[in-house]
């Protein structure tokens, strides 16, 4: 009889966390899923290959305490077998609701020393307090952001595994083999928000109107309205592009990606785009670093000369290009592929589900 998986996030929002979730589901057929939302946001509806999808729609996140009653309510009544949590919200309930006879898989997908949630006292209290009373086995997406955890919450580590994210090669498949574009086109990918840092980017770009460099964004978020009308004060050649779905046509239309995070996990987007083999200038942060290695160039963070340096080295030097694409495309396919995501994942299910 197959055993049950209750997969709980926070919402089916086009994030890298609910991507890689929903693409993992689709290969976990020797188990039922179950997936439980906070909110009822969905877009990947005709993608979520699960036996059940099931939102408490919770208005606010003042009623979580209602969601740990749901939450108890849907794990009795489905017979589930192991509750496997995502993100913040969702793994508070957890632990306060999941039996102790049923085994918690907790997923850290952020560096939570540098996450702006963790810069609330009280996002740092509940965590620690939660985790003591239900200690749960902890998946991080980085070696970093393991370390970081419980040394920043000062915790002691109970049972942990690093699991990278993966790629698709093979949705990824349509390398970066365009004819040069008339202009130097970048692209950047993500969420509109403060940790991607967008704003730095405009204000860089405002520096190389006069030129035939230009920058499209790709995404959707709460500062789209601020950053459009710096865009427009600055006369920035930067245009929001929006959300779409398949990023895979898009990405081998540019010349170069870039990515300016504040910090990160272990990020989809530039996966992404070592997959499609187009060459990468990101901020110079440690889970970037443990990501790409040297198959990236990097610039100082919020350092305008440094970011305009290394950008005019990409540009003006094909050879560093093609080293760059190749390179990173050699080490998404070495290290992080769905076969290797999904070989560790049914190591670490099978161990947590014999254990308990």
């Amino acid at each position: 009889m197959k055993k049950t998986i209750l997969h709980f996030i926070y919402s089916l929002g086009r994030g890298g966390a609910e991507t890689m979730l929903v693409r993992v589901i689709k290969e976990l057929k020797e188990y039922n899923n179950i997936v439980v939302t906070l909110k009822a946001d969905n877009d990947f509806e005709g993608e979520l290959e699960c036996d059940k999808l099931i939102s408490m729609d919770l208005k606010s996140i003042a009623t979580f305490p209602l969601g740990i009653k749901k939450l108890k309510t849907i794990i009795k009544e489905n017979n589930v077998d192991m509750v496997h949590s995502h993100l913040f919200w969702p793994t508070v309930i957890s632990r306060i609701a999941v039996p102790k006879n049923i085994p918690l898989v907790t997923t850290i997908h952020t560096f939570v020393c540098t996450s702006l949630d963790y810069k609330k006292w009280y996002i740092r209290s509940i965590g620690k307090f939660t985790y003591k009373l239900r200690k749960s086995v902890i998946i991080t997406v980085a070696k970093g952001a393991q370390e970081e955890y419980f040394s920043f919450l000062k915790l002691k580590p109970y049972k942990t595994f690093v699991l990278y994210t993966f790629v698709d090669l093979e949705r990824y498949s349509k390398q970066n083999n365009t004819l040069p574009n008339s202009h130097f086109k970048l692209i950047s990918t993500g969420s509109l928000k403060k940790q991607k840092n967008q704003r730095f980017l405009i204000q860089v770009m405002a520096l190389l109107k006069d030129s035939d460099i230009e920058l499209h964004i790709y995404g959707e978020g709460p500062l789209r309205q601020e950053l459009q009308q710096l865009i427009d004060k600055t006369g920035a050649k930067v245009t929001l592009k929006g959300t779409v779905k398949n990023v895979e046509d898009i990405l081998p239309q540019y010349d170069a990606f870039v990515m300016s995070s504040a910090f990160e996990g272990f990020s989809l987007a530039v996966l992404e785009a070592m997959a499609v083999k187009i060459p990468m200038l990101l901020s110079d942060i440690s889970s970037f670093r443990e990501q790409c290695s040297d198959t990236s160039l990097y610039y100082k963070f919020d350092d305008t000369v440094s970011f305009l340096n290394q950008l005019e080295l990409l540009r003006n030097n094909n050879a560093e290009r093609d080293r760059l694409r190749n390179d990173a495309y050699e080490r998404v396919r070495a290290n992080f592929t769905l076969p290797h995501h999904m070989l560790q994942l049914r190591k670490i299910y099978t161990e947590v589900l014999d254990g308990q």
